[in-house]
């Protein structure tokens, strides 16, 4: 059964009685060199343990059982079970779970893992939040829209360069490989794909509240940094002090500093602020 073959795939789904469903994020991969780009970023080895979000039709999890010594398979949408049941049949070291990715427990994968995925592009982020904070994984092969591989993979003074830039670059390298138009998949999504890339050098969480720092410096990008932390409740008087000791100048914005200067600042203030709430960064980052 070829899924790349759209021909297949709307046999597939009509005999199935299903139609993609937008709540879901669902565009189904249906392009073969598109397909084996994904499988050569992922460079698997046959020791290798692959998380897959989202596996829509698994086309793409068959290629990665193909290479992998297992793949666990997490599908949201109880209608493609018994799609799913079908197309990978054939492969014993797959296991499909009917789950959300987000509540799924990655922390239960062996060290060293890899996470490949066409990512549903509407819970994208907070699940690569939640790759990267388990400490589980050494690689990240992914799907997003365009705007978030470019956020994901931003250097400093560019536009699209923030707080989840900075995250990934405290956990790895993030590298946007490739960018997808909206017909390799069906239906053709309103958006330009891209393919990224992140290999993970650390799995060591920062301290509490270093993420939490890092996006209210970004939280409002018009200002600079010292009144957006001085919103944030810090002190204007040690936040224009502490600049100075670093050498950074009192009007510097966010995107001008990297993360080790954010390191450094944080250290240096990182007494609680008055009135700064509990916080969760893994929505905020979004």
């Amino acid at each position: 059964m070829n899924l790349t073959s759209l021909a297949t795939i709307r046999n597939l789904l009509q005999r199935h009685g299903l139609q993609p469903d937008k709540t879901f994020g669902q565009n189904f991969l249906a392009d073969a060199h598109a397909l084996q780009t994904i499988v050569q970023a992922a460079d698997l080895q046959a020791t290798d343990t692959v998380l897959e979000i989202g596996p829509g039709l698994g086309v793409l999890t068959q290629q990665l059982a193909q290479k992998a010594k297992q793949v666990i398979s997490v599908e949201l949408d109880q209608r493609l079970i018994p799609l799913l049941d079908e197309t990978l049949a054939d492969y014993s070291n797959i296991t499909l779970v009917h789950g959300d990715g987000l509540l799924f427990d990655m922390t239960s994968l062996p060290k060293g893992s890899l996470m490949v995925a066409n990512l549903p592009y509407n819970v994208a982020t907070p699940l690569i939040v939640k790759a990267l904070e388990s400490g589980q994984f050494k690689r990240l092969v992914f799907l997003v829209q365009k705007e978030v591989a470019q956020r994901l993979s931003s250097e400093k003074g560019s536009k699209s360069y923030g707080a989840l830039s900075l995250m990934v670059a405290y956990f790895g390298k993030a590298k946007r490989l490739r960018d997808l138009s909206p017909g390799v998949f069906l239906p053709p999504p309103d958006i330009t794909s891209s393919l990224v890339r992140i290999d993970i050098s650390t799995s060591t969480l920062p301290e509490t509240g270093f993420f939490d720092f890092i996006h209210q410096g970004f939280r409002h990008r018009r200002k600079t940094l010292h009144n957006s932390l001085v919103l944030a409740g810090y002190d204007p008087t040690r936040i224009k002090a502490v600049l100075q000791n670093l050498g950074l100048r009192p009007d510097i914005r966010a995107e001008a500093l990297e993360l080790a200067d954010f390191e450094r600042l944080f250290e240096q203030l990182k007494i609680q602020p008055l009135g700064q709430s509990s916080y969760t960064h893994q929505a905020k980052v979004m």
